[in-house]
């Protein structure tokens, strides 16, 4: 696979207001926006310094009537859809789109790994489409955590998958979180969540610069803080929020690049009830930093 196969490539939010969604991000986060929509299928795009990010779109009638909620997706590049769809389901996921083609755009598909995390798989029709900038760079998507039943077999799928591969923290860390590589550099964390959180997913990581003010942002526009903000080391803060639809997202702060999900380990009722995490891989951990340094 080349680079930019087996790395998360694209990310689209699926919602039921998609002016709402718009305003609110493009507030929050600073993202700009392109509309591309064609007929009858609405689609904008939000960009940051002139590069495409993530798409927005509506979550489908179908789609809604089935219990779907709207939700940010990310998209894995893979060489073959068709292929790789296929090997979901041999290693025990399943398929929720099947293989799709959007003439001179991509071929994709949406699937769910075997604990029901879902993510897509895409490939695009034209050279040059890969996600733009580093991980660091603001406004870009800079960590992707997933929030899983069982860390060890949900890495164990993504390897055979994706080739995805561990990477170890700089001391000893729990079973239950594990950092993994893609494309050859760190770029997220597996944790086995606890009992109490939803169903598994993956939460997407924003890069902003001033977390504080973007926390007062989130709130300002209707959405929601779930978890923070709460110190990341090289001085950044993190914050898990909803936006007003529903969605879960988290934004980081200003830093050099490093994991924003995992702290020393506390027993939950050592401290106060609302530094309790609602969501994510910060959940049931604060203070010390376990993850690797660059």
């Amino acid at each position: 696979m080349t680079a930019s196969q087996a790395c998360f490539v694209w990310y689209e939010l699926m919602t039921t207001d998609m002016e709402a969604a718009k305003a609110f991000y493009t507030k929050v986060v600073g993202w700009g926006t392109q509309d591309v929509s064609g007929p009858g299928i609405p689609y904008i795009l939000f960009t940051a310094g002139g590069a495409t990010i993530s798409g927005l779109t509506d979550l489908s009638d179908e789609a809604r009537q089935m219990g779907a909620k709207p939700s940010w997706i990310g998209y894995v590049g893979v060489k073959d859809v068709d292929a790789a769809t296929e090997r979901v389901a041999t290693l025990g996921g399943a398929v929720l789109v099947p293989p799709q083609q959007i003439p001179n755009v991509s071929r994709f598909s949406i699937v769910t790994d075997p604990q029901k995390a879902t993510l897509a798989l895409l490939k695009w029709l034209k050279p040059g489409r890969e996600q733009p900038g580093e991980l660091d760079s603001p406004g870009r998507i800079g960590w992707h955590e997933l929030l899983a039943a069982d860390s060890e077999k949900a890495l164990a799928f993504y390897r055979e998958l994706f080739g995805w591969g561990k990477v170890e923290a700089e001391i000893d860390a729990p079973k239950t979180y594990q950092l993994f590589s893609a494309g050859g550099q760190t770029a997220g964390s597996i944790f086995t969540k606890p009992p109490s959180l939803p169903i598994p997913h993956w939460l997407y990581y924003f890069n902003i610069t001033d977390i504080d003010a973007a926390a007062k942002r989130v709130t300002a526009g209707g959405g929601k803080i779930l978890h923070g903000p709460i110190e990341v080391p090289v001085g950044g803060r993190m914050v898990q929020c909803a936006d007003p639809q529903g969605a879960v997202f988290a934004l980081v702060g200003e830093r050099k690049f490093t994991a924003p999900g995992y702290f020393e380990r506390v027993a939950v009722g050592d401290r106060p009830a609302a530094q309790t995490a609602t969501s994510s891989g910060a959940a049931g951990f604060t203070g010390k930093w376990f993850g690797p340094r660059k």
